[in-house]
């Protein structure tokens, strides 16, 4: 199994993300190599699956050096196409969607917000932080211009399915998806789904049946 084939498992492409995270603020800390089980320690990655996380892409490192973090930073971004601009689409201009673009996160990972659009005329028109809210009936029309391939569907789920077909009609063809629904796509399409209600479902199956003794106290 090798990248040219396109049978990378998805759970290492959701690792190398974490990897370049890591590896970006080792950057900014000025550190300069490190070793697999420093990335263990910094991650809770285990030393071997990094390695083997990295072997789909090619040679890394050295023995007994370790890995050049610059070097290894670069060629992640690269594997994740993060070394260029990646333009795209917000669609639903509500409180989520408020957040999304004004997430300084975003541009410091060269996503870039090119556009947000929504249907409800009393906000198409008006800015949302330094964009302007366009009307969702425009999306082939302006996408045609901006040429972005990602869009995010921060929209109720009654209105996901058709937006998601609008967004692979203006040529999106990866979205990453907001709206509690399952998306009904062309097998090009890929959707990475976001549900904060079950993320928190999952955390609270792991709550104990008995609060914290500091809690007790508190109420005390």
């Amino acid at each position: 199994m090798n990248a040219s084939n396109g049978k990378v498992p998805m759970p290492t492409l959701e690792r190398l993300a974490n990897y370049l995270r890591y590896l970006l603020d080792l950057e900014q800390e000025r550190v300069e190599t490190i070793s697999s089980a420093e990335v263990e320690q910094q991650t809770g990655i285990n030393a071997a699956q990094f390695r083997k996380d990295l072997s789909y892409f090619g040679e890394f490192g050295k023995p007994g050096v370790g890995y050049n973090v610059a070097e290894l930073q670069s060629r992640i971004a690269h594997i994740l196409k993060l070394d260029q601009e990646q333009r795209v689409l917000l669609v639903g201009a509500g409180n989520l969607g408020s957040a999304l673009v004004g997430y300084p996160g975003l541009k410091e990972h060269r996503f870039n917000l090119v556009a947000v659009f929504d249907n409800n005329y009393s906000k198409i028109g008006r800015k949302l932080w330094d964009l302007e809210i366009l009307d969702l009936g425009r999306l082939k029309e302006v996408n045609a211009v901006l040429r972005a391939r990602m869009g995010i569907l921060a929209v109720p789920r009654v209105a996901a399915q058709s937006v998601a077909e609008g967004l692979v009609d203006a040529g999106v063809d990866s979205i990453l998806n907001f709206a509690p629904l399952i998306l009904r796509v062309p097998p090009h399409v890929v959707v990475r789904n976001v549900s904060f209600v079950q993320e928190l479902a999952v955390l609270s199956y792991h709550l104990s049946s008995e609060p914290p003794q500091h809690a007790l106290d508190a109420k005390g």
